[in-house]
């Protein structure tokens, strides 16, 4: 594989998923399998378990670290060949933990845990949080690769989710809300009145599920939908932001200490494209702070802010990273993950002109997704991309 991925693709290094979630994928060029369930929510590292002790959360180790050292072997045969190997790390997004502390995970305006999802102003969360960046970090890693920092919405990806019944755009934007007792609390210390929010949010969930909502412009606007409960929202919002931002302050800080970058994933451009390669409305930037992520402030606590270009059209990548950019501003914080496959590729010609793209935003770095989802010829795909643009 890092033969492939430097001889043959041309690349710099590889991110091995350290931490990852649940799901079921075809592997087109595997020699064991075809398709697998992924041993999910799980750590595919020997995790230094002095690192978690007294928390309540404790990371579940793969059968695959258990049988080797993975990780381990990866850093080393990688450091052979000059690559540099970063550990992409789902942090909150465990249903596994989630079902078994659901007092963890995030609760909705009615009080039924959503157990996908791990909330990030838990005090327990942010502790196992803070454990699992600095233990992947002491690893040997060039940079973690943080995915799933951040609060989730209502769709994020459980087996067989069913909506039968339109509630629009803003009721589900409600139904994704968390109001877990920390949530509550620390949109009190902010002055927000909380109890107040959830009662309305309930209400206006309860009117949808009674019956259709009037029609509804198909994007959210941030400042109208903080105008909800006399204002309520608004506080609720930049409570949620400041949540996630001081989350991976702490997060990118022991990476730091252990002498390791961390880069975070905004999923905004994935909620957009991920099904179609073909994103729609505005840019994938101004929907983040549904998931309370301040794009400015997170790219400055930690580095580097990694955007998601699901994107077939090149124009509509430079909307995206051109909206990315002006919220970050100049300094090289802004990378970016692209599919050298379909539905967002269908050639080297299109993959050279989002290069191209990327170069003219001055983005710091390009990552391909990935090497076992994709046909090998995509490896060929990207060298030719690469060396036209170079």
């Amino acid at each position: 594989m890092l033969d492939n991925a430097s001889g043959r693709a041309g690349l710099g290094g590889i991110t091995m998923a350290a931490a990852y979630h649940q799901g079921r994928d075809i592997f087109p060029h595997n020699p064991s399998r075809k398709v697998h369930f992924l041993d999910g929510d799980s750590v595919f590292f020997r995790p230094d378990t002095a690192r978690y002790r007294g928390l309540k959360l404790q990371p579940r180790v793969s059968a695959l670290a258990r049988e080797s050292d993975i990780l381990a072997e990866l850093c080393r045969e990688a450091a052979a060949r000059s690559l540099r190997v970063r550990a992409w790390t789902v942090f909150l997004h465990n249903y596994s933990l989630g079902t078994a502390h659901p007092e963890c995970a995030c609760h909705n305006a009615f009080g039924d845990a959503h157990l996908t999802d791990l909330c990030p102003s838990n005090p327990d969360v942010r502790a196992y949080v803070i454990a699992l960046s600095a233990d992947i970090s002491g690893k040997g890693v060039a940079a973690v690769v943080a995915e799933s920092l951040h609060f989730h919405g209502l769709e994020h990806g459980f087996h067989h989710e069913r909506y039968f019944i339109e509630l629009g755009g803003f009721g589900r934007f409600l139904l994704g809300l968390c109001f877990c007792d920390s949530c509550l609390a620390a949109a009190r210390r902010r002055g927000v009145d909380a109890e107040k929010l959830r009662l309305e949010a309930r209400l206006e969930l309860d009117r949808r599920f009674a019956a259709d909502p009037k029609p509804e412009p198909p994007e959210l606007v941030r400042e109208k939908v903080g105008e909800f409960a006399g204002g309520e929202l608004a506080g609720y919002l930049e409570t949620r932001a400041d949540t996630v931002l001081s989350l991976v302050t702490e997060a990118a800080g022991t990476a730091a200490a252990e002498k390791a970058g961390f880069a975070f994933i905004d999923l905004s451009g994935a909620v957009k494209g991920y099904a179609t390669g073909r994103p729609r409305g505005g840019p994938a930037a101004d929907t983040a702070w549904q998931f309370g992520i301040d794009v400015g402030g997170v790219a400055a606590a930690c580095g580097q802010l990694e955007a998601i270009g699901y994107a077939a059209d090149p124009k509509r990548l430079r909307l995206d990273l051109a909206a990315y950019r002006a919220a970050i501003g100049s300094e090289p914080r802004l990378s970016v993950i692209m599919r050298p496959m379909a539905p967002d590729c269908d050639g080297a010609e299109n993959l050279a002109a989002k290069l191209a793209v990327a170069r003219e935003l001055d983005v710091a770095g390009v990552g391909f997704y990935h090497y076992g989802l994709m046909r090998l010829e995509s490896l060929d795909l990207i060298r030719a991309a690469v060396e036209t643009t170079a």
